[in-house]
C-alpha cells in the first residue's frame, strides 16, 4: 500500500525549494511558458463566456415564447450545458489534438468547451435566482422581456458574474497548465520536461510562476469587484 522508497524522492524534491532553480535562462523561459500559459487561458474564457453566458440566459428561460416553446428551449439548452461540462477537458484536448495537430487551438477549445457548459449552469442559476419583486416596476411599466433582463435581472447580478467568472479563469489558467502535459507549450509542458530529468529546482521554479499567476489574477478580481461596489 505504502512505498517505502519513496521517502527519498519525496526528500529530495522538497529540499530543491532551497533555493529554486534562478538562472536568468531558465526564468526567461518560465516567463515565456507563463506567458503562453496566461494567452490560451485568456483565449479558452473568452470564448466560454461569449457561449456560456447567452446559454446561460435562455437556459434560465426569461427570453423567448412564453410557455412550453420557452420551457422545452430551456431545457433543451439545459441538456447542452450538462454534456459540455461533463466531459473533462482533458479528454476534451485528446479530442481536439487529434482533430487540429498539437496546436494552441486545441487548448483553447478545450478550456472553453467545459467551462462554457459550467459557466452556463452557473449563470443561469445567478439570473433565477434575482427577486422578482424589483422587476414588477418593469413589467407594469411595459418593459419588454428582453428590457427586464438588460435593465433589471443583469445589474442585480452583474458583481457575482463577475466574481465567478475571475474564478473560472484562476481555473482556466490551471486547466491551461495541465494541458500543456499533452504536448503543447507552456507551463505543464516545461514541469514535465523538468521532472523527467529529475530537475526538481527548475520545477519548483515553475509552481511558483503558477502560484504567482493565480496570485496575480485574484487580485485583479478583488480590485474589479471593489470598483463595482463603490
Amino acid at each position: 500500500i505504502i512505498h517505502t522508497g519513496g521517502s527519498a524522492a519525496l526528500k529530495d524534491f522538497c529540499l530543491a525549494l532551497f533555493p529554486p532553480e534562478l538562472s536568468p535562462g531558465f526564468l526567461r523561459l518560465a516567463f515565456i511558458a507563463s506567458w503562453q500559459t496566461v494567452v490560451h487561458a485568456v483565449a479558452g474564457i473568452t470564448l466560454a463566456i461569449l457561449f456560456g453566458l447567452p446559454l446561460g440566459i435562455i437556459a434560465s428561460g426569461p427570453l423567448g415564447t412564453p410557455g412550453r416553446v420557452r420551457l422545452a428551449v430551456a431545457v433543451v439548452v439545459r441538456f447542452i450545458l450538462a454534456f459540455m461540462r461533463s466531459i473533462h477537458e482533458l479528454i476534451w484536448a485528446v479530442l481536439f489534438v487529434a482533430a487540429f495537430g498539437l496546436s494552441s487551438l486545441a487548448v483553447v477549445l478545450a478550456i472553453a468547451m467545459p467551462y462554457a457548459g459550467i459557466l452556463g449552469r452557473i449563470y443561469s442559476e445567478l439570473l433565477n435566482d434575482v427577486p422578482e419583486g424589483p422587476l414588477y416596476g418593469l413589467r407594469s411599466a411595459g418593459a419588454s422581456p428582453a428590457r427586464v433582463l438588460i435593465y433589471g435581472r443583469m445589474p442585480m447580478v452583474l458583481t457575482d458574474l463577475l466574481s465567478y467568472g475571475f474564478y473560472r479563469f484562476e481555473c482556466a489558467i490551471r486547466a491551461a497548465a495541465i494541458m500543456s502535459f499533452v504536448g503543447i507549450r507552456g507551463l505543464g509542458f516545461e514541469i514535465q520536461l523538468s521532472l523527467n530529468d529529475l530537475k526538481f529546482g527548475e520545477v519548483w521554479t515553475l509552481l511558483l510562476f503558477l502560484f504567482g499567476l493565480v496570485l496575480l489574477v485574484d487580485y485583479w478580481s478583488t480590485r474589479v469587484r471593489r470598483s463595482l461596489s463603490t
